[in-house]
């Protein structure tokens, strides 16, 4: 009876499956609906674990002396209390998910560009778990970004659990990314805008429409728990007073410009910092968290946490320029000693607090020199917020709306559009990077604009590579040497120390110069080889190889592994690496032919899908190209294997977790379809 059960309800899950992935409106719709809900409860839960962590920690830690009868001053436990998070944290992310480290936003990106959306599962409750320690322990971070990881890897376990393609995995992880930031801030156009233009920077249509909906899910979910209260309090509505202000909110554009560059170098300065310092994980995470423990005791406790309540008080005017002014700098310090430290959460809501403290800076020195012309100060630190912010994400239509969302207050929308399009626009003339594509930049997942992109940036020296090394060693002789010269005919041979180890190369040329010269008995390898060797690794480019042969003249490079650079993996010839340059672009240049000969918005464009690959389609993995029936007026153009594109030669064989580029015509688009559907059950 129970294997009946679990066959039944595995047909069910299996035929449901197969509804969604045919299913072109309600199967994607059902999804975002699922996605925003989950991303909903996702952000109730978080806040939850924050305010328990900050109720162990301050609530009933701050008590601990009296408790155990132990002169053990309060302030004590808030200066330690960061640190004892962040040591936690630090270890946790270091053994189980490092993903789970940073800001949150720009791992949602490199998964996006890199991995076909795909996110682990586990990532969500390992960055819940972190950032809760660490917000509630008193880091100065947000939980902005890890709502917005946790929500996007909820969307990508829904995906991948229905068998959805890259594309469609990428969608959930963007709908996943709307609704935490929807529920988060109870602004849902916003939690929209963000995903559109920071995880997928694309506005397509069909994006806009499963996005929205997956927001509006979540923000429906979290009002139901947490209220439909806007996330700033406002103690009166702001407006603006004249056209003279303007100049005003002019100059607070420009200084945000330049405190939002100072926010965003400061955060990756000190990081770089903490990874050069020589000392263990945890070590490091007791040091930064002892300095944020320092500065939010003795300095201003509304420097812990998110900070949510120090925005509030700068908007409603409740506080001197100069505390602000020492806040801004304060919090910047703070925040970057956090993540540099190897805690974990966001960078959104620290922007907010700087820019609220510098606009409100600002505008208490404004109203004292300029009464009458300028607005109340709370007007400044509004503006300021989403400025600070919207320059240094450079997300200026997220950061315009959102403001205006959470503080439901429309009659000052017109300075807030200016002041934040100024500050990007200052920030980003001279920094091009914004805070979330730095860190995607270092990891190699900007790609340079398509019009410069070449072939030779696209593959690998993995894909051109041979694993056949001619090998001699150092003190075989050159008699030896001689006789496997006219024997296998190789140019020149790696050459290996008594440990199988790189020790240098020899030539052909080196060889018959010491024929030449006349007396071979006795001298070995390492008497002509060439010491001082340039080589390459798989995963670099062939640009990057290509180089190296035009700047020494060789005829091939050895390929050695990047962890242990004495280890030979194969070699690099330089009539290899031209074939598979040619291979490729005359690939390129049939689809490209094939591609213009069609009218475009006919029933014969050209189309194209992506397929991944999995251990249930067993009529593609673990298959030749050759091998692989797909419809007659469909062709297999490009696999993607992980950060790798492979030229699709006949005979080669598909793995699991590729991802297949398949084209055909919009005529046999339904036919295609079908096909990827179907595959996993011929």
């Amino acid at each position: 009876m129970d294997a009946r059960f679990r066959v039944s309800v595995s047909g069910a899950l299996r035929d449901l499956r197969l509804r969604v992935q045919r299913s072109t409106t309600l199967g994607p719709l059902t999804m975002a609906v699922a996605v925003g809900v989950l991303s909903g409860v996702g952000a109730i839960v978080l806040r939850w674990m924050i305010r328990a962590v900050q109720w162990v920690f301050f609530d009933e830690g701050t008590q601990l002396g009296p408790d155990l009868g132990l002169p053990i001053p309060p302030w004590v436990v808030t200066v330690t209390a960061p640190a004892v998070g962040m040591v936690i944290v630090a270890e946790m992310v270091k053994r189980w998910a490092p993903e789970a480290k940073g800001h949150g936003v720009p791992e949602v990106q490199f998964a996006v560009r890199m991995r076909g959306g795909r996110i682990r599962p586990r990532v969500a409750f390992a960055k819940a778990v972190a950032s809760a320690l660490s917000i509630g322990s008193g880091g100065s971070v947000g939980r902005e970004g890890p709502i917005v990881q946790i929500g996007s890897s909820l969307g990508s376990a829904v995906a991948q659990a229905a068998g959805m393609g890259a594309e469609e995995v990428k969608l959930m992880v963007a709908a996943g990314a709307a609704g935490a930031i929807g529920a988060t801030f109870n602004a849902p156009i916003a939690g929209v805008l963000f995903a559109l233009e920071v995880i997928l920077g694309s506005f397509a249509a069909r994006s806009f429409g499963l996005v929205v909906v997956a927001s509006v899910s979540a923000t429906a979910v979290a009002q139901s728990a947490l209220g439909t209260e806007p996330a700033f309090r406002l103690v009166e509505q702001f407006e603006f007073l004249s056209n003279w202000e303007l100049g005003l909110y002019v100059l607070l554009g420009g200084i945000t410009g330049v405190v939002s560059l100072l926010y965003v170098r400061s955060v990756y300065g000190i990081e770089d910092w903490f990874d050069r310092w020589e000392a263990s994980t945890w070590f490091k995470a007791v040091a930064g968290g002892l300095v944020v423990g320092l500065l939010g005791t003795f300095g201003s406790t509304h420097l812990f946490g998110v900070g949510h309540e120090g925005v509030e008080l700068a908007m409603a005017g409740e506080l001197t320029a100069r505390l602000m002014f020492a806040l801004a700098f304060m919090k910047i310090l703070a925040t970057s000693v956090t993540l540099g430290a190897g805690g974990s959460g966001g960078v959104f809501a620290p922007a907010l607090f700087i820019g609220a403290m510098t606009g409100g800076a600002f505008g208490t020195i404004a109203d004292a020199w300029l009464p009458g012309i300028a607005a109340s100060p709370g007007a400044y630190a509004l503006v300021g917020a989403a400025a600070v912010f919207g320059a240094s994400a450079h997300a200026p239509m997220t950061a315009i709306i959102i403001l205006f969302e959470m503080t439901d207050n429309y009659r000052i929308i017109l300075p807030l559009m200016f002041s934040v399009v100024l500050a990007q626009l200052i920030a980003s003339r001279i920094d091009p990077d914004s805070i979330y594509s730095i860190k995607l930049r270092r990891r190699g997942a900007l790609a340079r604009p398509r019009a410069e992109l070449g072939t030779l940036d696209i593959l690998l020296v993995a894909d051109a590579m041979s694993e056949d090394v001619p090998m001699a060693a150092v003190d075989d002789s050159l008699d030896s040497l001689a006789d496997r010269a006219r024997e296998d005919r190789s140019r020149s041979w790696v050459v290996t120390d008594g440990e199988g180890r790189l020790a240098g190369m020899v030539a052909l040329t080196d060889l018959e110069r010491a024929i030449v010269e006349g007396d071979l008995a006795g001298r070995t390898v390492r008497d002509v080889m060439t010491a001082n060797v340039v080589t390459c690794a798989h995963d670099e480019t062939l640009r990057h190889a290509f180089r190296r042969f035009t700047d020494r003249d060789v005829y091939q490079i050895p390929v050695v592994d990047p962890r242990d650079p004495g280890r030979v993996t194969g070699v690099l010839r330089r009539t290899e690496m031209m074939w598979a340059f040619k291979e490729l672009s005359d690939e390129h240049q049939r689809l490209v032919e094939r591609s213009d000969a069609l009218p475009p918005g006919s029933r014969f464009e050209s189309i194209h899908f992506d397929m991944q690959v999995m251990p249930e389609h067993d009529g593609v993995c673990n298959h030749a190209i050759r091998e692989i029936r797909v419809p007659e007026h469909a062709l297999i153009a490009l696999l993607r294997r992980g950060d790798r594109v492979v030229v699709p030669r006949g005979f080669t064989r598909v793995e699991p977790g590729d991802v297949l580029t398949l084209i055909t015509t919009r005529q046999y688009e339904r036919e295609l379809r079908d096909w990827i559907v179907g595959a996993g059950h011929s």
